[in-house]
């Protein structure tokens, strides 16, 4: 079972994807939203999310109010997040793949997080609901890439 700390970064990061879609024009459209997604909320809740990742009121061009991140979607991301280290249960590989699981929800958030660390000799990053695959360019990168990631989690996200 995640911990309070990866559900409220899970659901954050949610909501930063609704506020990108543009679907969020108030706190009571948010929770909704949230509720539709699994989370379980109020309003109070929706309104320390929205002022935790930076969310702000904003008019369109024609006058209707809706709500928008300010800063970079990585800065969002990285507020509302848990450290790496907290996100990574574990790591595996096999050929050019390394495998990570993490708790529920939280992989495309790590997803992004690591396709903006600068990992070396990664192709591409696949994530579901709590696993990554990590595909390297080198047909036997696999091992290299699994000791670089454990190294990612256990330096909190800071490449070293």
């Amino acid at each position: 079972m995640p911990s309070n700390a990866q559900s409220i970064s899970a659901r954050r990061a949610h909501a930063i994807e609704l506020i990108q879609s543009g679907r969020v024009h108030s706190q009571t459209d948010l929770v909704a939203l949230l509720k539709k997604a699994g989370y379980r909320v109020t309003q109070a809740t929706a309104s320390r999310d929205l002022e935790e990742i930076g969310a702000v009121r904003a008019r369109n061009k024609n006058g209707e109010a809706f709500y928008r991140i300010n800063e970079s979607t990585e800065d969002a991301i990285a507020r509302s997040t848990p450290l790496p280290s907290k996100l990574i249960l574990s790591v595996d590989h096999s050929s050019n793949l390394a495998v990570i699981h993490t708790p529920p929800g939280a992989a495309q958030f790590l997803a992004s997080a690591l396709d903006h660390a600068g990992l070396t000799g990664v192709i591409g990053t696949i994530a579901g609901d709590d696993t990554i695959i990590l595909v390297s360019k080198k047909a036997t990168g696999g091992a290299l890439l699994a000791k670089e990631l454990l190294a990612y989690a256990q330096g909190d996200g800071k490449r070293k």
